[in-house]
């Protein structure tokens, strides 16, 4: 047959067989038996290849010069080579029909209304609600037995921190030409105390010991004018410090209130004067040596009854130079929640014990009254506390349950300047090095606010982290006071609000290292002493920061005061 007229497989590439040898003819058509046996070998052996090539994958059947031939002509007809590809295709498809599709519609619905599947969605559903019923009531029972939040008081700016006095403008500023301009420049610094509010003055006119020749309203030119004031009220406020304004009528003169026949001209001046003030946008009132006024506790309640009837947020604040406790509380009589300063903490032998004796009394005295601490109405802690203990008084001060008050100066240890003979006065402020009015030659790098600001172990620097902890801790803002036993020489006592941390406070008054031996029996259950305390800060160098410190075997250096803090354990 013709290779040319044969037809074309549609299946497979036919490798066709080697055409007979040129010995083969019609004499030659009765091999031998070697013969015949080698040609059907070959003939078997090339049909078994072509078996195998058909098995294989086309892409992997091998080459040669015949399939060559043979591929060739597949090419050039363009048929062969399509139907293998077609076939291929045609077998990939029905490879994927046979796998499985899914189940169809009507045979999802038969599965789903089966008896064991509607049980089974039941159940489930069933776990679902009972557990988020079971957390819900989790929930609520978590919320009921939790300690419920102790309502927090109600305070005003005074409450959350402390006041500073600047009883005279020119010695504050250090310069005998200092103005109410000159005062705006030194606001920074009074941030960096973190002090709430600073009184001011007395700055108005005053004749000395002349009524009639004293206005209230007026401030003295030399000073400033009303539009410094103004100027300077505004840049308090933008960085929330308040100005308390100190209207003591007769300051330049002998009684702070005139002759006693002059009580009514003064009172009328009084009352015209903190209105007027009030609306230039003062935040309070300041009056000294109230304890020399004729009727102070009426004409007090009637004062402090102008400045709270314009606002609640106005402060009015008394002073007496007094310690008596008696002359204090008299003050009182008809202005319940007067805001006080006097020296009454002045009168102390500096032990641990009278110190504790004079806080706790005036508090059971003044039972839920807000307390302000000071030394003295007006004048430097120096004046009244030895210079080795300035520091356990300002820890004292800061952590005690009110306002502390200070003065100018006593965040350095500013001693009060007298020469013999003649009436103490006001020490100018050493802000550097350089000579200063008041001093003869220059200022000791130590006593300057500068040469303090850059050392960390200054009583400045104590001064202003006392002041930011008292500003930003519940349990010192407005906590609960709680005094501990302790030994000999000690004063300590915890300050603690609701769930919030507590803090423990201990003072050694003594010269010589003690034990604190802590006994806290006073304390409510929920505030029972831990067995070990973390290190706040103490007033003498060589503790860490941060430390744990075991109760059972603390002690205290001299003169040395701790706060410590624990956790709230429920």
């Amino acid at each position: 047959m013709d290779p040319k007229s044969s037809e074309p497989s549609t299946s497979v590439i036919s490798i066709p067989l080697q055409p007979p040898s040129a010995h083969s003819g019609p004499g030659a058509q009765c091999p031998s038996a070697g013969g015949d046996a080698g040609t059907m070998s070959q003939d078997t052996e090339v049909d078994m290849k072509d078996v195998e090539l058909n098995e294989l994958e086309p892409e992997k059947q091998p080459m040669n010069a015949a399939s060559g031939a043979a591929v060739a002509a597949v090419m050039v007809g363009g048929v062969e080579k399509n139907g293998l590809v077609k076939n291929k295709v045609a077998d990939d498809e029905a490879e994927a029909a046979a796998k499985f599709t899914g189940l169809s519609k009507e045979e999802l619905l038969k599965v789903a209304g089966s008896p064991g599947w509607v049980r089974t969605r039941w159940a489930l559903l069933l776990l679902f609600w009972l557990g988020w019923l079971g957390m819900l009531a989790g929930a609520v029972v978590i919320i009921v037995r939790a300690p419920r939040c102790r309502e927090l008081p109600a305070q005003s700016w005074w409450h959350k921190g402390a006041l500073y006095r600047i009883g005279d403008l020119r010695a504050f500023l250090g310069s005998d030409t200092g103005n109410l301009a000159d005062l705006k420049g030194h606001l920074d610094y009074l941030s960096t105390l973190k002090v709430k509010g600073f009184v001011l003055g007395p700055i108005h006119q005053n004749w000395k010991d002349d009524a009639s020749g004293t206005n209230l309203e007026q401030i003295d030119s030399t000073l400033g004018s009303k539009e410094d004031f103004d100027s300077l009220l505004q840049s308090a406020r933008k960085k929330s410090i308040r100005v308390i304004l100190d209207l003591t009528p007769n300051y330049r003169g002998q009684n702070s209130w005139f002759h006693p026949s002059q009580i009514d001209t003064v009172a009328a001046k009084m009352k015209n004067a903190l209105n007027f003030w009030l609306q230039a946008g003062v935040d309070g009132f300041q009056v000294r040596d109230v304890e020399n006024l004729t009727k102070a506790s009426a004409f007090l309640a009637d004062w402090q009854n102008i400045t709270k009837s314009f606002s609640e947020n106005k402060l009015f604040i008394a002073g007496a130079e007094s310690s008596n406790l008696q002359v204090i509380l008299s003050l009182f009589e008809f202005a319940k929640d007067l805001f006080l300063t006097s020296s009454y903490l002045s009168d102390s032998n500096f032990t641990g014990k009278h110190v504790e004796f004079l806080v706790t009394q005036y508090l059971n005295v003044t039972e839920s009254r807000w307390c302000s601490w000071s030394l003295s109405q007006a004048s430097l802690l120096t004046s009244s506390v030895p210079a080795y203990l300035l520091r356990l008084y300002q820890l004292l001060l800061f952590t005690l349950p009110g306002t502390p008050v200070f003065s100018y100066g006593d965040e350095i240890g500013l001693q009060t300047a007298a020469l013999p003979g003649q009436p103490e006065k006001a020490p100018f402020m050493p802000w550097d090095e350089s000579s200063s009015p008041s001093t003869s030659g220059s200022v000791s790098s130590n006593m300057s606010v500068k040469g303090q600001s850059d050392d960390p172990g200054s009583l400045l620097m104590l001064f202003r982290r006392l002041s930011d902890h008292r500003g930003k801790e519940r349990s010192l803002l407005h906590g609960d006071f709680h005094v501990l036993s302790s030994a000999p020489g000690l004063f300590s006592y915890v300050r603690l609000w609701d769930q919030n941390e507590r803090f423990l406070v201990i003072l050694n008054f003594q010269n010589m290292v003690q034990p604190a031996r802590l006994w806290g029996s006073s304390l409510p259950a929920s505030a029972s002493l831990p067995a070990w305390v973390d290190m706040l800060l103490s007033t003498q160098p060589g503790r860490e920061e941060g430390a744990s410190l075991e109760l059972a075997s603390l002690k205290l250096q001299p003169h040395e005061g701790l706060l410590l803090r624990f956790p709230y354990v429920p």
